[in-house]
């Protein structure tokens, strides 16, 4: 079956960073669009960062020059570099597969940004 297991998250302090991790299994990981998404406390999911399969980036407007996302195909993984973090980062952070009108979700990891 799919699964999409995401690593990395944790405490930091404000300006810190984190490398989010995501290892895909059950699907032909290279032709799927893959991306990160986020949801903090009493607010909806939003999109973070994308990478489609042909390694085309896209990234929210809140997160652009701070945040950078990055795949490997022989690895079945998709990373999230994240500097200069700020407290308003501080959510789940999910991994997604697409392909066509299928989409996988992870269970997520915690990122907090505090002092």
């Amino acid at each position: 079956q799919v699964q999409l297991v995401e690593s990395g998250g944790g405490l930091v302090q404000p300006g810190g960073s984190l490398r989010l991790s995501c290892l895909a299994s059950g699907i032909i990981f290279r032709i799927h669009d893959m991306g990160w998404y986020r949801q903090a406390p009493g607010k909806q999911r939003e999109l973070v960062a994308t990478v489609t399969n042909d390694g085309s980036m896209g990234y929210a407007a809140s997160v652009k020059g701070r945040f950078t996302i990055s795949r490997d195909n022989a690895k079945n993984m998709v990373y999230l570099q994240m500097n200069s973090l700020k407290p308003e980062d501080t959510a789940i952070y999910y991994c997604k597969a697409t392909l066509r009108a299928y989409d996988y979700w992870g269970q997520g990891t915690q990122v907090t940004v505090s002092s």
